[in-house]
């Protein structure tokens, strides 16, 4: 066995047993109140940050003004409640609109 091979079943193993012991200690073990306030505002900290990157970098620089501004068209969108196929096709027209003019 080559030792990329092991490597992958090593990670396999790992990724398995990481998800197993959610559920298997979902009812045993019990968190405080405040750890699981600090771990839900960790979760939203790491998916804006994660949106942020991909709206605003490309290629490790500014990906211009068109892109984070059909970001904002579709959080908008979503905030006022529409319907998913709306706030992707409102983002995307309006990524391309800005693009089709110039401001990149």
């Amino acid at each position: 066995m080559s030792a990329t091979v092991a490597v992958i079943l090593a990670l396999a193993v790992g990724t398995y047993a990481f998800r197993l012991v959610g559920p298997v200690l979902h009812g045993r073990v019990e968190l405080p109140a405040r750890t699981q306030e600090l771990l839900s505002a960790g979760a939203v900290v790491l998916l804006v940050a994660l949106l942020a990157t991909g709206a605003l970098t490309e290629g490790g620089g500014f990906a211009g003004w068109a892109r984070p501004a059909g970001v904002l068209v579709g959080g908008v969108l979503a905030w006022r409640r529409a319907p998913f196929a709306v706030v992707v096709l409102g983002a995307a027209a309006s990524t391309a609109v800005l693009r089709w003019a110039g401001v990149g």
